[in-house]
C-alpha cells in the first residue's frame, strides 16, 4: 500500500528486528516466561548478526560504491547539509574545520568496517567496547540528523553485545587464585593489543598525521579500490564462516543445556524446544547470508542454490534485507530541494512552506526524530530526479489545487501557517533550487539565515484544474478518479480509529510520539520507584527461617511435669555459651 512511502532502509530493519523479536522473546507479552531460557542464546546470536550486517555492510558499501566523497575523505562535510532531514545542530557542526570533518569521515568508517570484527569476539570486553563505540557514533548521528527509528534501531540491537554482568549492579567478587590471575594478565595484553592493532591499522590506512605546529591533523587514503576489492573478497568469506563457527557454539552449547534438564518428561520438553528454535536460527541466517554477500559477486557465487531459492521464497515477506545506508552521495555541495509556489492570478506567486523540510532560509532545521515526515522525504527524493519519476507528485498538486484539507495537513498542521488555508490555489508551480548552509559570521554569533539557495532549473510548469498535461499525468498513473470506489459500510474499529485521528490530525508528528514516548518513561520510572522500599531498597519478600529438626522426646504426661513456666517461655542462651569454648 505504502510503496515508496514505505521503502526506507529503515523499514526493513525494523521488519526484520521485528520478526527477531518474535524469535528471542516469543509470547512474553502474556506476562509470563513461556520459554525455557536454554535456547536463548542462539535467537539472541541473531540479534548480533543482524547488527553486524547493519554496521559492517554499510560500512563496506560504502567504499565499494565507489563514492569520491567517501574515498576523499570529505563525506561528513556533505552529509551535514545534503542529508534528507539535518537538524540545527548540523548547522553547527558543519562550521568546524575541515580536518576535524574529514576525522570524522574515518571515525565513521573505522566503527563500521574495522570495530564491528569485535563483535564476535570471545572476549567479553571487546564487545563491550565495540557496543559503545556503536553507542557514541549513533548518538552523533542522531544529533545531527533525524533518522527516525534507525538510531534507537541500532542501539537496541547493540544490547546483543551486552551480558548480565555488565548490565546489573555489580557484587564482590570472591578472590581469584595465581591461574585465574593468571587468565586475566593475558586476556588484557589481548585486549590491548586488539585496541592498538586497530588504531595502527586506522593511521596506517589513512595517513593520519598530526602537525604539531598548524595545530591539524592531516588525514588522505593510503589504499587503492582494487586493493580494497581484493581485501572484501577475502573478509567476505571469512566472516561468514566465523559467524558459522559462532552459532554453532551457541547451538551446541544449548543443546548441552537442554541435556542436563532432569526428568525424563522436561528434557524431552526442552530438546523440542531447542530443535524448534535451532531449525528457526540455522535456517535466519543461511537466508540472510544471500543479501549479506550480494555486495561481492564472488562470495555470492558461492552461496548454495537452495539457499538461494529459499530466500527468493521468502523475500516477499522481507524478513531479511542488505543494508547500505548512504553508499552513494553527491560530489557537489548543498542539496536539491523542490520549492510550491502557489498564486490566483500567475503574477504574484506565494511560497508554500512545510513543516519540517529545509524551504525558507530563515527557519532552523527542526528536531523531528524518531518521527518520519515520509511526505518531505519524498519530496527530497523526487528533487534528485524528475517529475516523471513521481507519479505521486501529481496527486498532491491535483489535493493541493482541490482544497483537500487532508492533503493540507501533511504540509502544516496548523492552519494560520499555511498559506492557501482560506481559499486553495489557482495554479501551482514547483522550482528546483540547491540549498547550503549559511556561514557563521566572524563575531560567532548564531545564524541570522540558516541556508542559502540558487535557482536551478523549472521543476514542475505552472498546472491548474483542468489543466491537460495534468490530466495527462493523471490518468497516466490511474490518479484522476473522480470519487473512491463504493465498498462496505466501516466496520466500529474503522469508526473508532477515523475518531482517533479527527482529535489527533490537528498536532504535529513529534508532538505525539514524544508525548508516547514520555508516558511509557513515566510509567517505568514510577514502577521502579514504587518497588523499592523507603530507604532507596528494593522491597523483597521477609526470608523464610529453615525448619529445624525437632528432637523426638518422650512425652511426658501431664501429672508428672515439672512446675514452671512452659517450654516455649524458657529463655535460649546466646549462641556463644553453647559454644565449646565458652563451655570450657
Amino acid at each position: 500500500v505504502g510503496r515508496g512511502l514505505l521503502s526506507s532502509p529503515w523499514d526493513g530493519l525494523l521488519l526484520e528486528a521485528g520478526f527477531l523479536a518474535v524469535l528471542v522473546a516469543p509470547l512474553s507479552l502474556l506476562g509470563r516466561q513461556v520459554s525455557s531460557g536454554r535456547h536463548d542464546p542462539m535467537t539472541f546470536w541473531l540479534t548480533r548478526w543482524l547488527l553486524f550486517r547493519l554496521a559492517f555492510g554499510s560500512g563496506v558499501a560504502k567504499l565499494a560504491g565507489h563514492s569520491a566523497p567517501w574515498w576523499n575523505l570529505s563525506a561528513v562535510s556533505h552529509m551535514l547539509e545534503s542529508q534528507a532531514s539535518p537538524t540545527a545542530l548540523a548547522w553547527w557542526a558543519a562550521q568546524l574545520p575541515s580536518w576535524v570533518l574529514r576525522l570524522g569521515t574515518v571515525g565513521v568508517l573505522v566503527s563500521q568496517v574495522l570495530v564491528p570484527l569485535l563483535y564476535f569476539a570471545p572476549i567479553r570486553c571487546l564487545r563491550i567496547t565495540a557496543f559503545y563505540v556503536q553507542l557514541v557514533h549513533q548518538l552523533l548521528s542522531a544529533l545531527t540528523g533525524n533518522l527516525t527509528v534507525l538510531n534507537l534501531l541500532t542501539v537496541a540491537l547493540g544490547f546483543s553485545l551486552l551480558d548480565t554482568e555488565h548490565t546489573m549492579s555489580k557484587k564482590k567478587r570472591a578472590a581469584k587464585t595465581w591461574g585465574q590471575t593468571l587468565v586475566w594478565v593475558l586476556t588484557l595484553l589481548v585486549e590491548l593489543g586488539v585496541y592498538v592493532l586497530i588504531i595502527y591499522s586506522a593511521t596506517r590506512l589513512f595517513q593520519i598525521d598530526v602537525d604539531w605546529e598548524a595545530r591539524t591533523v592531516s588525514s588522505k587514503t593510503a589504499f587503492t579500490q582494487q586493493q580494497f576489492g581484493d581485501v572484501l573478497r577475502t573478509t567476505m568469506g571469512s566472516t561468514v564462516w566465523i559467524a558459522v563457527l559462532s552459532l554453532t557454539w551457541e547451538v551446541v552449547g544449548a543443546l548441552l543445556s537442554s541435556l542436563c534438564v532432569r526428568g525424563f518428561f522436561w528434557k524431552l520438553w526442552a530438546l523440542v524446544q531447542w530443535a524448534v528454535f535451532a531449525a528457526a536460527t540455522v535456517a535466519m541466517f543461511a537466508v540472510s547470508v544471500v543479501p549479506y554477500t550480494s555486495m561481492e559477486p564472488w562470495s555470492s557465487s558461492k552461496v548454495l542454490p537452495v539457499v538461494k531459492r529459499a530466500h527468493e521464497w521468502v523475500k516477499p515477506y522481507q524478513l531479511v534485507s542488505s543494508y547500505a545506508l548512504d553508499r552513494q552521495l553527491a560530489a557537489g555541495r548543498g542539496r536539491p530541494e523542490l520549492v510550491l509556489e502557489g498564486s490566483m492570478d500567475q503574477h504574484t506567486w506565494t511560497e508554500i512552506h512545510w513543516m519540517y523540510k529545509p524551504g525558507n532560509v530563515s527557519a532552523a532545521p527542526p528536531l523531528v526524530a524518531p518521527y518520519e515526515a515520509r511526505l518531505d522525504w519524498q519530496m527530497w527524493r523526487a528533487a534528485r530526479g524528475q517529475a516523471e519519476e513521481s507519479p505521486w507528485f501529481c496527486g498532491l498538486v491535483l489535493g493541493l489545487l482541490q482544497g483537500n484539507k487532508n492533503v493540507e495537513r501533511l504540509l502544516q498542521t496548523d492552519p494560520s501557517q499555511y498559506a492557501f488555508s482560506e481559499e486553495p490555489p489557482a495554479y501551482l508551480r514547483a522550482t528546483l533550487y540547491q540549498y547550503q548552509f549559511t556561514q557563521q559570521d566572524h563575531d560567532g554569533s548564531g545564524p541570522k539565515q540558516w541556508w542559502r539557495r540558487d535557482f536551478v532549473k523549472d521543476f514542475c510548469p505552472i498546472v491548474y484544474l483542468g489543466d491537460p498535461d495534468l490530466q495527462a499525468m493523471l490518468s497516466l498513473h490511474g490518479l484522476n478518479e473522480e470519487s473512491p470506489p463504493s465498498g462496505p459500510p466501516p466496520s466500529p474499529l474503522a469508526r473508532l480509529l477515523a475518531l482517533l485521528r479527527g482529535h489527533l490530525e490537528t498536532l504535529p508528528g513529534p508532538h505525539v510520539q514524544w508525548a508516547l514516548l514520555a508516558t511509557v518513561a513515566t510509567i517505568c520510572v514510577l514502577k521502579c520507584l514504587l518497588s523499592r522500599g523507603p530507604g532507596g531498597r528494593a522491597c523483597a519478600a521477609p526470608p523464610v527461617e529453615p525448619k529445624s529438626k525437632k528432637a523426638k522426646t518422650p512425652a511426658v504426661p501431664a501429672s508428672k511435669a515439672p512446675a514452671g513456666p512452659p517450654p516455649a517461655a524458657v529463655e535460649r542462651r546466646p549462641e556463644v555459651e553453647r559454644s565449646p569454648r565458652r563451655r570450657k
